[in-house]
């Protein structure tokens, strides 16, 4: 009508396309310095990873003061790569996720100084986020169908756990292991095999050379605590049969011992997972982590999952090792919730899951 104002349009009447959350997540929580832009929680913008596996491969293992020293020197570099190639600059992020426990101190050290840094110049909110939830947060990536509660085993060097994942960053942990971790018995039986470091991928190479029945290694099952693992006496058999075979002049076939060991592994991996499912009646379940990528391991978890009609989740291997698109899955998550941190965050190196 003549002399009535227009009312203007108001956001919900207006076509604008919602706003689009991105976090810039780094991680150096042992030999890789990663950064990454993740939009939305599910899409990888960026993921730029430098590895310092053939500097450590020349001493057998990691060296946490080579390590830290590397991060120093990359952490700069990585960080600027991932911005360029997601085509974002400080000013267009909301948030800046970094791992800060666990770890090698020194190494959390580092990406935990840049985040700070960088939240504090682009005047963006600090989110820490917890490593092994990074390794789960990496099956949302690939999967958008697969959303909490389900069944998760996470299997890397540092740690074994089997896990419910009631909700984004809420767990409860049914098993964890009581000694070694799975991917430190694949370390230890490499090096003792003479195949170095990094065993796992190693050990899964020459296993398909070799019969996984040739050699009767013992399957740790504790009676007390049927989701728990242990992995020593499995190693210390390894070693065990060797050192019989080195005083005795055996010839010792490496490629039957990398079968036998690793697929006495994967028995009580899948083991322990599928009766966890059958038991709290989880129809979904996903594995994470570096050993995840084990093909060995995705086979045969595979395979008992698609018996037991349980559908079955992993990332693909560059999201199951060390990287920081994982982190910044679990940094979105953890946004959403409203966690920030303040400029006394620091390195836990000891952080155990389920603590902030």
């Amino acid at each position: 009508m003549p002399g009535q104002r227009r009312k203007r349009p108001g956001k919900t009447e207006m076509s604008e396309k919602k706003k689009s959350c991105k976090i810039l997540a780094i991680e150096s929580s042992c030999d890789e310095t990663a950064a990454a832009v993740i939009e939305d929680g599910r899409t990888v913008r960026s993921n730029i990873i430098s590895s310092q596996i053939a500097l450590h491969t020349l001493y057998g293992g990691v060296v946490p003061e080579i390590a830290s020293r590397k991060h120093i020197e990359k952490i700069n570099q990585v960080v600027q790569a991932a911005l360029d190639e997601a085509g974002v600059t400080l000013q267009d992020l909301d948030a800046v996720g970094v791992t800060y426990g666990p770890g090698l101190v020194g190494a959390l050290l580092v990406g935990v100084a840049e985040a700070k840094a960088i939240a504090y110049a682009a005047g963006l909110p600090l989110v820490g986020v917890h490593h092994i939830e990074g390794h789960v947060s990496a099956n949302y990536i690939e999967h958008p169908d697969l959303e909490p509660p389900f069944l998760c085993e996470i299997i890397s060097g540092g740690h074994t756990h089997l896990v419910i994942v009631k909700d984004y960053g809420v767990f409860e942990i049914l098993g964890r292991t009581r000694d070694d971790a799975a991917g430190e018995a694949f370390d230890k039986v490499a090096r003792a095999i003479g195949l170095g470091y990094p065993g796992g991928p190693k050990i899964d190479r020459l296993a398909k050379e070799g019969s996984p029945q040739a050699i009767a290694f013992p399957r740790a099952h504790i009676e007390e605590a049927p989701y728990d693992f242990s992995f020593s006496g499995l190693k210390s058999a390894v070693l065990n049969y060797l050192n019989q075979a080195r005083m005795t002049g055996t010839e010792v076939c490496k490629a039957d011992v990398a079968a036998s060991f690793q697929q006495a592994v994967i028995d009580v991996l899948v083991d322990n997972a599928v009766r966890a499912a059958k038991d709290f009646h989880m129809d979904r379940l996903a594995i994470a982590g570096g050993v995840a990528s084990n093909q060995g391991l995705r086979a045969a978890m595979e395979e008992a999952c698609r018996k037991e009609n349980i559908r079955f989740y992993y990332p693909s291997p560059i999201y199951c090792t060390d990287n920081a698109a994982m982190i910044g899955v679990a940094a979105y998550y953890e946004y959403q919730k409203g966690t920030r941190h303040g400029w006394d965050l620091n390195a836990v190196p000891n952080l155990r899951l389920g603590e902030r």
